[in-house]
């Protein structure tokens, strides 16, 4: 007998007791050097989501600052009062006696703490799901590295830039022509921001457990944050309106944050909320890891056919087959969103007396409400379906970085086939989308307002806003085609546009700084009338862009790392 084959190899044994997380220390080990790795990664975007954000809520403050006087600021504050804008923002604590960090407060702080919800959501699900999507992860686990180091590593990694950012935009806000009066409120707006981002993170490491596929496990993470938005935003709307759902805002940790209320109620106890649940779904989330296999999901995957269907044998049929779900929920959500949100016609019209000029005068007047708050809502879901677009042209890079697209394009499909035929679908479900919101807002209306003649311009309002979403997937095709890596940029465009066209006018911006955005030219119908000419002109910025980025992704490389 080979006594030194014989021999235990202890420290192969410890080995294996780690990697199995047999003990209590293994479960993490490696965590400092895979922390270490996840920042040098980041090293460009982490500073880019930090400061970007740190330098909008600075934006914000300054130039809120310097455009507002007194009578200005009384007159948006009317605005900001009304239901329409509780739905957008959030309940407006403290203006009844506004002043000028009150009013930042209550109108754009949901807006930064969407930036670091999806800031967290991306950062959690690139650094777990998608380095087991393409087969890193499995090389990081072959070394000394615990069953939840990755997890663990990525968390922590979030963690710390929610706190960079939060210590970013209490300083921008701070410092700023704003002149906050009081350094605890400002830190407990930062930190409500940060909160929001750190629960978001959480989120994600459950959903990534769920789905084999990092696309879809960010998509799950991104309808919990719309979601968020919905509850958040019907229960603001109920509680300006004077109405009983106001309890839904508690059920949102966007909500959570805005109940705060820095500069009027300073109160911190609601951000316990946010911290139990960011507990409870890490322990989820750990706990769902020790369940599944590496490179596996809890939602087991279908077996398909053992034939593909005739759909199936063209590019047309393969890019409808990979959008189909995320179309299928998307269609579902906007359908209900509209119902709910057109229901609020009827309370709007019968409150349409007690408002105040500058509302009435933006809402088209006392006569034209209906018609001022259905054309302001077609504009507010032509924003949301923009996302949806954004996302699903990023899912063309997604397929390509994850060596699905190579063996497409191995076969008789050509490249310009394959960058149509996702875009065709992509085009279709921007108005398909829109199509829908608009179809459930319509019967909202109608049902509340027992007038069914809404329907028709309510459905057409919102289809003549998809152009302004086609110029957009334009900008973002184009990206793909040449630079991909860059496809990110058009998340900066899509933020640009919203802020101008939901704010632009309440910050007395100049019309050639508004006409930047994508979403002010064609007008909001049944209020105003639709601009043909805007209509034609971003149908065509979508066709020629559409079309350069097809000549530059028949010249370049393909990505696959």
């Amino acid at each position: 007998m080979n006594l030194l084959a014989a021999k235990p190899d202890h420290h192969h044994g410890a080995h294996e007791r780690v990697r199995r997380g047999r003990l209590g220390e293994g479960n993490l080990a490696g965590l400092g050097h895979l922390l270490r790795f996840m920042l040098r990664r980041d090293r460009f975007w982490l500073p880019i989501w930090v400061l970007g954000l740190s330098a909008l809520t600075a934006y914000f403050a300054n130039a809120i600052a310097v455009v507002m006087d007194g009578d200005s600021l009384q007159a948006m504050t009317a605005f900001a009062k009304n239901p329409v804008m509780a739905l957008i923002t959030g309940p407006g604590y403290g203006l009844d006696q506004v002043t000028i960090p009150r009013f930042i407060v209550g109108m754009y702080g949901v807006f930064l703490m969407i930036g670091a919800a999806l800031m967290s959501i991306l950062t959690v699900s690139r650094h777990t799901r998608a380095e087991e999507q393409t087969a890193r992860a499995e090389l990081v686990r072959a070394g000394v590295t615990g069953r939840h180091t990755q997890l663990i590593a990525a968390l922590v990694l979030t963690v710390f830039m929610n706190l960079l950012l939060a210590a970013g935009m209490a300083a921008a806000f701070g410092f700023s022509q704003a002149e906050p009066d009081s350094w605890s409120a400002t830190v407990l707006f930062a930190v409500g921001i940060g909160a929001v981002g750190c629960v978001f993170a959480a989120v994600t490491a459950v959903t990534v457990q769920l789905s084999a596929f990092a696309r879809a496990a960010s998509s799950m993470a991104g309808a919990v944050l719309a979601l968020s938005f919905v509850l958040r935003g019907i229960g603001d709307m109920s509680h300006v309106s004077g109405g009983s759902l106001d309890w839904l805002s508690w059920l949102s940790p966007l909500g959570w944050a805005q109940q705060t209320a820095p500069f009027t109620l300073d109160r911190w106890w609601p951000l316990l909320y946010s911290a139990g649940l960011f507990v409870v779904l890490v322990i989820v989330a750990v706990a769902l890891q020790s369940r599944r296999d590496l490179g596996a999901g809890i939602v087991a995957e279908r077996f398909g056919r053992s034939q593909a269907g005739l759909l199936l044998s063209t590019p047309l049929g393969l890019a409808l087959r990979l959008q189909a779900s995320g179309l299928f929920w998307w269609s579902l959500s906007m359908l209900i969103m509209g119902v709910v949100f057109g229901s609020f016609t009827g309370p709007m019209n019968e409150g349409a007396a007690g408002m105040p000029p500058e509302i009435l005068s933006i809402m088209g007047g006392q006569s034209g409400i209906v018609d001022g708050y259905l054309g302001y809502m077609a504009l507010y879901f032509a924003i949301i379906v923009a996302a949806y677009a954004v996302i699903a042209a990023g899912g063309l890079r997604s397929e390509e970085s994850s060596f699905h697209a190579e063996p497409v394009l191995s076969t008789a499909v050509s490249r310009s086939g394959w960058l149509t035929s996702w875009a065709v679908v992509t085009l279709f479900g921007a108005g398909w989308l829109m199509g829908m919101a608009g179809l459930g807002e319509g019967i909202g209306a109608a049902v509340s307002m027992g007038d069914w003649s809404l329907l028709w311009p309510t459905l057409l309002g919102h289809l003549a806003q998809t152009p302004s979403i086609w110029a957009l997937l334009g900008f973002a095709y184009l990206l793909y085609g040449f630079a991909p890596r860059l496809m990110s940029v058009s998340w900066i465009v899509f933020a640009a546009s919203a802020v101008l066209a939901l704010f632009g006018g309440l910050m007395q911006l100049d019309k050639t700084v508004l006409d930047l955005s994508l979403f002010t030219h064609i007008g909001q119908y049944p209020a105003q009338d639709i601009s043909a000419e805007a209509v034609l002109w971003l149908a065509g910025i979508a066709a020629v862009l559409i079309g350069a980025g097809i000549l530059g992704f028949r010249r370049r490389d393909l990505v696959t790392a």
